[in-house]
């Protein structure tokens, strides 16, 4: 962290009432359940876990879209409940699909206007257009003048992520939410716009939320990873600490999935764990992995929740086998 916390995030819950025939409740999913964590200002923090774990659920209610059902989150000493509209010109979001993110019926100059109006940003047609110009410079889409009047069909996938980008920042915002930014694009695109956050990251001294499956994606943007699985985090460690020293059974297994352009793989099967993740309508018992962990204690496991252990200063791990300050 460079100068102090820009988000705080406690005890965070979030659940979606489920309903029969649209009157019966029948239970919740419990997309979000009780997750802490802060971000400093210009850093950069990884979400990672498979799909349906709850981290766009996570994202979007610290962007507020989501009212949390349990818990606080906290921008700058200010809980968002008080902050209202003003947070909304404070942070910037990056959606998963560029295509669908904007509008088909604007050009990327009225894409890019549309927040300058909203917020009242510029006061006259001349210093919003400098104001777009300079974010299309910073975002790399020159000649600039070849890009305002382009509709989004026009633009390959990684200009219509770019064009994401220049939204997401135009405001200058001090937060930014980026939610799986570079999965739908080509291998070759993706490193590129990493590179381009990253760069926009260090030029604002932006705080980042990078969401992901990828792990292999990380090393090179985060200095933070926090492992999710269930609708908790399960580890929190730095970048390097974590890829080489994993404690968790479920963050071995993940980086265990990351392909390896090693011909000795093919003959090879990779160590993964059996079944699926549980159900977030009647997550088991205790520690949520324990019905795929090989490493479960009985009695133990499957019956109490894991606190989060340090056995490592500032690594920390929500698993029994800790428990003693080691592995068991």
């Amino acid at each position: 962290m460079k100068n102090g916390k820009l988000l705080e995030v406690k005890d965070l819950h979030k659940w979606f009432e489920l309903r029969k025939f649209g009157f019966v409740r029948i239970g919740f999913v419990r997309a979000v359940d009780g997750v802490t964590f802060d971000l400093g200002e210009g850093e950069a923090l990884a979400f990672v876990g498979e799909s349906g774990c709850g981290k766009s659920t996570l994202a979007r209610t610290v962007l507020g879209l989501y009212q949390p059902t349990k818990g606080e989150v906290i921008f700058q000493g200010q809980p968002l409940t008080k902050l209202g509209k003003e947070y909304r010109s404070q942070v910037g979001y990056v959606q998963q699909d560029p295509y669908g993110a904007l509008p088909p019926f604007m050009t990327v100059r009225r894409i890019l206007e549309e927040p300058l109006l909203i917020n009242k940003v510029g006061h006259t047609r001349e210093e919003r257009l400098a104001r777009i110009q300079e974010v299309l410079e910073e975002v790399k889409l020159t000649p600039v003048k070849d890009f305002l009047g382009k509709f989004p069909h026009m633009l390959s996938g990684g200009q219509q992520q770019r064009v994401v980008l220049a939204r997401a920042t135009i405001l200058r915002p001090k937060l930014i939410v980026a939610d799986e930014p570079v999965s739908m694009l080509d291998a070759s695109v993706r490193v590129e716009i990493l590179k381009l956050l990253r760069e926009l990251q260090t030029a604002h001294d932006l705080g980042v939320i990078y969401i992901t499956h990828d792990l292999s994606t990380i090393r090179y943007f985060s200095e933070r990873i926090f492992v999710m699985y269930a609708a908790k985090f399960v580890e929190k460690a730095g970048v390097r600490e974590l890829i080489h020293n994993p404690l968790h059974p479920y963050t071995r297994a993940l980086l265990e999935a990351i392909p390896d352009p090693d011909p000795k793989n093919a003959e090879t099967l990779k160590d993964v764990p059996p079944g699926e993740p549980p159900s977030l309508i009647r997550p088991p018992d205790g520690c949520r992995f324990h019905p795929r962990c090989a490493s479960a204690i009985a009695g133990l496991c499957d019956k109490e929740v894991p606190p989060e252990f340090e056995p490592e200063p500032g690594h920390l791990v929500s698993c029994w086998l800790y428990r003693d300050g080691k592995a068991s």
